[in-house]
């Protein structure tokens, strides 16, 4: 569950983080409203759970009630990465110094808690580690452990804090570390977190996402989720019964087993390109959901190529290629696909697929991936 900016600042604030004034529009009128009562310059922000909202045109910093109904009918309602946006905050402009990247986060490699901190904060953390790694600090927390002060001060000089903002943002800390724990989450992040001209630490934006597992101790937020939170594509295939989450990619991705689409997406990566989702239809999966499966994944405009990679156990690979028929007959399959069967029955499954215009074969995992990425990028294979 992905908590929306201002539902994640109702969270912060109430554990003492400061955050701007602020309040939440549905219309041009309520943003008026809002922008009246805060007086000055204020910023408009798109609520959607996802980054690069400034680069899409979903926030803007304006002045008086005029300039910001101005901007929130043209944000209300835009399409920011397939997510329609249906409210805006309205919050008070901050005087910033400098900027911060802080979050709390979940390492499966060391099964361990990892908080984050960066001197280049605005921007995607994955943007500063691409560009500049050096720029990010990372501790490592043992969570029967806990957090201690020698975590705070490692992390503080790795970071390059000056010593004037040490203590406020050494408390931000510590409180993003204990809703984290409180609440199950996966991800405590605040990007920027701006030191102001006075002196101050604030939160200026902020992302939660809850473990979906622990909603049962979490009901007071799940009761808040609102459909924004969640990508309409997402939705569409929980109703199918298919494990899909969006991401920022390009080549969609449809595997059987968690484990096997998780590989299918650094293969991806290594092959030069980026992932549009992960999907995952199962062990045993029939041609039904094969074919509500490749729906989904073709429904995403972000997509020029799609990687079906299927190991045949459970999931028969004749299975998966009458699903596939089936959909070419049914829908309009408008980007090339590459398909990979192995195991059960995959000898079958290829030659039922074999000659088919839409489809291009791969005999081994390697080659699939590099041919899905070329074929996303416009090239030939």
């Amino acid at each position: 569950m992905k908590l929306l900016e201002y539902q994640a600042k109702e969270l912060f604030s109430a554990e003492g983080i400061p955050t701007p004034k602020g309040q939440v529009a549905e219309t041009p009128d309520a943003v008026r409203t809002a922008a009246e009562a805060l007086g000055g310059r204020v910023v408009v922000k798109a609520q959607v759970p996802i980054g690069g909202r400034g680069k899409a045109g979903g926030i803007a910093v304006v002045s008086g009630a005029d300039g910001a109904v101005k901007e929130g009918e043209r944000i209300l309602g835009m399409d920011i990465h397939g997510y329609p946006v249906h409210r805006v905050l309205v919050e008070q402009a901050a005087d910033i110094a400098s900027e911060y990247y802080l979050g709390v986060t979940v390492d499966r490699a060391s099964q361990s808690i990892v908080i984050i901190l960066s001197a280049a904060g605005g921007v995607d953390i994955e943007e500063i580690a691409a560009t500049d790694p050096d720029k990010i600090a990372k501790i490592t927390v043992d969570a029967g452990l806990g957090l201690r002060d020698f975590h705070i001060r490692q992390l503080m000089a790795k970071g390059g804090v000056p010593a004037e903002q040490v203590r406020p943002m050494s408390a931000m800390i510590r409180t993003m570390f204990r809703i984290a724990k409180a609440r199950d989450a996966q991800l405590v992040e605040i990007n920027p977190c701006a030191a102001l001209a006075d002196g101050s630490i604030v939160a200026l934006d902020g992302k939660v996402e809850i473990d979906e597992n622990a909603h049962f101790r979490q009901m007071d937020l799940v009761e808040q989720e609102v459909p924004e939170a969640d990508h309409p594509l997402e939705r569409e295939a929980e109703e199918k019964g298919l494990a899909y989450v969006k991401l920022e990619g390009e080549v969609g991705i449809i595997g059987n087993g968690a484990g096997l689409v998780m590989t299918t997406l650094d293969m991806i990566e290594r092959s030069g390109g980026k992932p549009a989702n992960f999907l995952d239809i199962g062990g045993g999966a029939q041609a039904e959901v094969v074919r509500n499966a490749l729906n989904i994944v073709l429904a995403d405009p972000d997509v020029k190529s799609i990687l079906i990679n299927v190991f045949g156990g459970i999931t028969r690979g004749d299975e998966v290629a009458k699903g596939l028929l089936a959909a070419f007959e049914e829908v309009d399959v408008h980007v090339p696909v590459v398909v990979r069967l192995a195991g059960t029955r995959s000898e079958e499954g290829r030659k039922l697929l074999a000659g088919h215009d839409a489809l291009t074969p791969a005999a081994t995992f390697q080659e699939a991936a590099e041919k899905a990425v070329a074929l996303a990028q416009g090239g030939n294979v």
